[in-house]
């Protein structure tokens, strides 16, 4: 229980690095939080106009959770690594540094995916782009690559992964609830368009 603590709370330190509100501070984009929805996530940095800092946001949030499932694995266990992969979404979403206001979780979910067993990560990735590419709604994509994740790693055999699968993907949900609400009365923003 000692080893799974520590983990837990060497996840969630690893997701409250806000990498999207670093890199537009550095790369002089301006305060995330002034921009668009809000959000520190890489959809919200896309909006700035600067496509690399998007890239490079949604490549450190993924691979900050991915680094947490990893190294929990290796050190921990499989366990472990369940537990770094939740904290680490939580601490994404929920950094102690801002206030307990983070992003929506879609890189560091899909990170977590790829490192935690890559055949249900990349269903993932194919989902959200393939509803990304039809729709040009991101947060659509995100609610369908969660939604579909538990299905995804039931089918291929990782039926230990359900129930961290589900858990993900009803956070996901819970995050982006006003997404819903304005999918459903038509206002929500496409990928690509300036904040």
């Amino acid at each position: 229980m000692t080893t799974i603590a520590i983990w837990a709370v060497l996840g969630y330190l690893l997701g409250t690095v806000p990498f999207g509100m670093i890199l537009a501070r550095v790369m002089n984009l301006g305060d995330l939080r002034k921009i668009g929805s809000g959000n520190i996530g890489a959809t919200n940095v896309l909006r700035t106009g600067n496509k690399k800092a998007a890239a490079l946001t949604l490549i450190l949030d993924g691979g900050k959770g991915a680094v947490a499932v990893l190294l929990a694995r290796h050190f921990g266990g499989e366990m472990a690594a369940q537990v770094a992969a939740l904290a680490s979404f939580f601490g994404h979403c929920f950094p102690v540094w801002l206030g307990f206001k983070g992003g929506k979780g879609v890189a560091t979910f899909i990170g977590i995916t790829l490192a935690i067993a890559w055949p249900v990560g990349l269903l993932v990735c194919a989902t959200w782009l393939g509803v990304a590419v039809i729709s040009r709604y991101s947060s659509l994509s995100a609610l369908l690559a969660a939604g579909m994740s538990p299905v995804y790693a039931f089918v291929i055999g990782q039926h230990n992964l359900f129930i961290l699968l589900v858990l993900l993907a009803i956070l996901i949900y819970w995050r982006h609830w006003p997404n819903i609400q304005r999918l459903r009365a038509g206002t929500e923003s496409k990928i690509g368009k300036k904040g």
